[in-house]
């Protein structure tokens, strides 16, 4: 394979065993096992999936906290008389997806948040792991460091020059030391590792600070053209996203990665909160230009912040005069009012959600593509 197509989302058991790593290029993984099959992401898929596991899961306890598509902490406090001990509970549990589901999903069980993701992740399929506080050391500490859970590769190699090499050797090392050469992380991972986590199963979703996507392109992007096509995507989702959450952005940023993986961005502050499509696009590609230094493009993202109520009063510009008032612009190079791209978007919306994603495509997006989706 001459040129990179894209990253590993996920892997399945067999080919971990090969070494394959979720986020490792393709190609890489290619090389590790010739025979590799790939599947291309099915996004719809996982999130009609990950709704009949969750609603299904409620149906048993109502305090659940879902972290991801295919993950989630269950208070087993409200149903604890029903079910002779968390074990039982848990067997049945997964018996129960998968003979209603058709997949089998493991389930970690402790008195602390994080030890029961541990848990979780111990060997798999179709299990169920306990790691109680009392049993970090026997169950734990003798795993290598890229076991603990939010120890990524940066901070293995750090710990490794340390000579710290296990979760255990992490849980015995002075913890100055440790916030010394990691800062902050580094304390939490040390606390981790000690099986330290006071946090609680939050049924209430927090609300959202921002809402963003971005992309890793199959391809790397040289020219101006193929990075607005990107961004144009992009934006369509962020706002569709927005618009669906009932909020608009205050604040809009683009972010790049090179493909030296050198990572820059840029934001700005707009005059009035939005979730159009056109307005975010246009603004992400201010940004872009602002901060591009020609150096060929791998990832690209737009993110929103800043997030109010689209219900809120806004202030108007001049650009949402109706177009019945007469100004000194030519009417050529008038834009559209806000009213009027509001109603394209909406009439977009209820297209796609009527007739799917794809029943209605720009048509600068039909050809040529080049990137794939991976938020």
């Amino acid at each position: 394979m001459a040129k990179r197509h894209g990253v590993v989302l996920a892997k399945s058991i067999p080919a971990k065993a090969y070494g394959i790593v979720t986020g490792e290029p393709i190609i890489n993984a290619m090389r590790k096992c010739p025979n590799l099959t790939l599947e291309p992401p099915d996004h719809n898929l996982y999130h009609r999936r990950s709704h009949e596991l969750m609603t299904l899961l409620s149906d048993i306890c109502p305090d659940i906290e879902q972290v991801s598509v295919d993950e989630c902490y269950m208070d087993y406090t409200p149903i604890r008389n029903r079910y002779p001990s968390p074990e039982t509970a848990a067997h049945l549990i997964k018996d129960r997806v998968k003979e209603q589901l058709g997949f089998t999903v493991n389930v970690g069980i402790s008195d602390r948040k994080v030890l029961a993701k541990m848990a979780s992740d111990f060997r798999k399929p179709d299990l169920v792991h306990t790691l109680y506080s009392y049993e970090i050391q026997d169950k734990m500490w003798k795993l290598p460091l890229s076991s603990l859970f939010m120890c990524g590769h940066s901070s293995v190699e750090t710990l490794h020059k340390l000579e710290i090499l296990t979760i255990g050797d992490l849980a015995r090392a002075d913890r100055s030391i440790i916030e010394a050469h990691l800062k902050s992380h580094g304390t939490l991972l040390w606390e981790y590792a000690n099986g330290i986590d006071n946090s609680e199963v939050s049924t209430v979703h927090a609300d959202a600070k921002g809402i963003g996507n971005s992309t890793t392109l199959s391809k790397d992007a040289e020219d101006k053209e193929t990075v607005y096509r990107v961004l144009l995507s992009l934006a369509e989702s962020v706002s569709r996203r927005l618009r669906d959450s009932g909020q608009s952005a205050s604040m809009i940023s683009t972010e790049i990665k090179y493909n030296t993986f050198k990572k820059v961005s840029h934001q700005t502050t707009l005059f009035t909160p939005t979730n159009q499509t056109d307005l975010i696009y246009k603004t992400a590609c201010a940004l872009f230009d602002e901060i591009w230094d020609q150096t060929p493009v791998r990832l690209l993202g737009i993110r929103s912040s800043k997030l109010v109520s689209s219900q809120e009063p806004v202030q108007l510009s001049l650009f949402d005069l109706p177009e019945t008032v007469q100004t000194s612009v030519s009417p050529a190079h008038t834009m559209p009012s806000s009213q009027k791209k509001e109603q394209l978007d909406a009439a977009l919306d209820s297209i796609r959600k009527r007739y799917g994603a794809d029943a209605i495509v720009r048509g600068s997006l039909l050809p040529n593509q080049n990137f794939n989706e991976n938020t």
